[in-house]
């Protein structure tokens, strides 16, 4: 397999180089370029096989190079920035690792490049629409910047036991008891990680599958949601959700 790597940080490109030959020891590396005019150049001269190729490069954002090159392969876009997903996924997008990435992370990658070449090695028409939906839908955020002590420091998102809202401000509850302020409301947290994962329960809380430890009926139809955590508030789901939570609870 032939490999291009665009990325303008050079140090990141030579860890993902020596992530790449450890994953996948016969590919080749055939190019790495750091700005879209570079990546324009061999582009148009010879395509490899898989690009992986960062967003915010030196001269411009990479999707520059679409506009002058029919880029016929799969591409795996590595970048610190999240706001870019939808944009990737129309670009021939396979997969979105967010920055700093790990070689699990790009593992998981190749497994999606994999399974899209395996798909069109099959000698039958599957459904080409739930593979598509399957191959770009972002698997949430995976961690959360935060300021504490005056320090900034990351939280796993799948340490986080529930988001919730206090006082007009919105904090993470980690399931180690662990708090931290957040600069994002409930309603960006929620565009941000998995809805597989998380369920607004109600205006004030955010809770994550892994925290819940049951669930019981409660006068006028609600539900009372008891986490593993303690909750600054009993969790109450009306009536009108508590269908859609049971049902997300069951979508496993």
């Amino acid at each position: 397999m032939n490999i291009v790597i665009i990325e303008d940080e050079l140090k990141t490109a030579r860890s993902l180089e020596s992530m790449i030959l450890k994953l996948r020891p016969g590919a080749k590396i055939t190019g790495q370029y750091q700005s879209v005019e570079k990546s324009v150049e061999a582009l148009l001269s010879s395509q490899p096989d898989l690009i992986f190729m960062d967003i915010q490069l030196a001269d411009g954002l990479s999707f520059e190079i679409f506009k002058s090159v029919k880029i016929n392969c799969p591409v795996i876009f590595c970048t610190a920035f999240d706001e870019y997903s939808l944009e990737a996924f129309k670009r021939n997008g396979v997969d979105y690792v967010l920055k700093p990435f790990s070689e699990k992370d790009i593992a998981d990658a190749f497994s999606k490049v994999d399974e899209l070449k395996n798909f069109f090695q099959q000698q039958v028409v599957p459904d080409l629409n739930g593979l598509l939906a399957k191959l770009n839908t972002p698997s949430g955020k995976t961690s959360f910047l935060v300021f504490h002590n005056q320090k900034y420091t990351t939280v796993q998102t799948e340490d986080i036991a529930f988001f919730y809202v206090k006082n007009e401000g919105t904090w993470i509850q980690c399931f180690d008891k662990q708090k931290f302020a957040i600069s994002q409301s409930l309603d960006q947290i929620m565009a941000l990680v998995s809805s597989k994962q998380f369920f607004r329960v109600n205006r004030q809380y955010l809770v994550n599958f892994k925290a819940i430890r049951d669930v019981e009926h409660y006068f006028l139809r609600k539900l009372f949601v008891k986490l593993t955590v303690d909750t600054p508030d009993v969790l109450l789901i009306n009536k009108e959700k508590s269908q859609s939570f049971l049902s997300w609870m069951e979508d496993r």
